[in-house]
C-alpha cells in the first residue's frame, strides 16, 4: 500500500509539471500560433492572471489589427492594466480604445472607465489634484456625452466627492493663513473659497471667516488704515445677515460688527480731540 501510494504521488507531480510546462508563459510567447496564444490569454484573464494575460495580448497586437477579434483583444488588454492598478497606463488604453473603436457598444463603459481611472489617482488633500480635476473634468464630459450611460449617478457621486475634496483643500490652505496670523491673505482666500462653492454647507462659516479676518487685519493695521479696514468689515457683516439670516454665526459675526463699530468710533474721537 505504502508504494502505491508513492507512485500516486509521484503520477500527481509528473502531470503538475506536464501541465506547467504546458502552461509555461515563455513556452506560450514563443509559440506562432496566433490561436493557441489567444487562447491561452484568455484564459488568463479569465482565472485573473493580469500579467501573464497582458504580455500575451500586447504580443498579439500587430498580428491582429485587421482581425474581427481586435477590439474584445484592445478591451481586455486594457482592462488587465486597470486590475493590475496600473490606472496611469490603463487610462491611456482606455482613450486608445475609443480613438480605435469611437462607435463600438462599449464606448460609454470604456469612456466611463477612462474618468474614474483619474478617480483611482486621485491624492490625499495635501499632494497637488490636478488629477481629481481631471476627474471632474472628464465624468462631466460622459455625462453630456453619454445621457443614457447607466453610471450617470456614479458619476455624479464621484464629482461630489471631488468638489468635496478640492474645497476642503481650498478651506484648509485659507485656515492655514489665518492661524499664521496672514489676515489679509486669510480673507481673500476665503472669499475665493466662497466664490468657488457657493452652496456648500460651509458658505456661512467662509463668510463669517472673511469677517474675522478683516477684523483682525484691521485691528493689526496702522492707524491711518484702520478706517478703511474697520468698514470693510461692517461692509462684509451687512453682506452676511443679508445671504445667511439664518445662520447659526451670526451672533460670532455680530461681535465683530460691534467691535468695528467702536473702533471706528474711538478712532473718530481721537482724530476730533487732536484737531481741538
Amino acid at each position: 500500500m505504502k508504494q502505491i501510494a508513492q507512485i500516486f504521488l509521484l503520477c500527481t507531480i509528473f502531470i503538475s509539471v506536464v501541465s506547467c510546462n504546458r502552461n509555461s508563459i515563455t513556452r506560450i510567447m514563443k509559440s506562432k500560433d496566433i490561436e493557441y496564444k489567444l487562447k491561452k490569454g484568455e484564459q488568463f484573464y479569465a482565472s485573473k492572471k493580469y500579467t501573464k494575460a497582458q504580455l500575451i495580448f500586447e504580443d498579439l497586437f500587430p498580428l491582429m489589427r485587421n482581425d474581427a477579434r481586435f477590439e474584445d483583444l484592445y478591451y481586455k488588454y486594457a482592462y488587465c492594466a486597470y486590475y493590475m492598478d496600473d490606472y496611469l497606463n490603463a487610462e491611456n488604453l482606455f482613450k486608445g480604445f475609443l480613438d480605435v473603436f469611437p462607435k463600438s457598444s462599449r464606448a460609454s463603459e470604456i469612456d466611463y472607465m477612462r474618468a474614474y481611472c483619474y478617480y483611482r489617482q486621485s491624492p490625499i488633500i495635501e499632494l497637488d489634484q490636478s488629477a481629481t480635476e481631471k476627474t471632474i473634468g472628464f465624468m462631466q464630459v460622459h455625462i453630456n456625452n453619454y445621457p443614457e450611460s447607466p453610471k450617470l449617478e456614479s458619476a455624479n457621486e464621484i464629482i461630489d466627492r471631488c468638489n468635496q475634496k478640492l474645497e476642503l483643500k481650498e478651506a484648509n490652505a485659507a485656515d492655514l493663513y489665518f492661524k499664521v496670523s496672514s489676515y489679509k491673505a486669510a480673507a481673500i482666500s476665503f472669499t475665493q473659497l466662497l466664490n468657488h462653492y457657493p452652496q456648500s454647507a460651509m458658505a456661512d462659516r467662509y463668510k463669517f471667516m472673511i469677517i474675522r479676518s478683516y477684523y483682525e487685519y484691521a485691528f493689526m493695521s496702522v492707524l491711518s488704515k484702520q478706517t478703511e479696514r474697520y468698514e470693510k468689515v461692517i461692509e462684509e457683516y451687512y453682506d452676511f445677515i443679508d445671504r445667511f439670516p439664518e445662520s447659526k454665526l451670526t451672533k460670532d459675526a455680530e461681535k465683530y460688527f460691534q467691535l468695528s463699530q467702536n473702533n471706528l468710533k474711538a478712532i473718530k474721537n481721537e482724530q476730533t480731540n487732536q484737531k481741538s
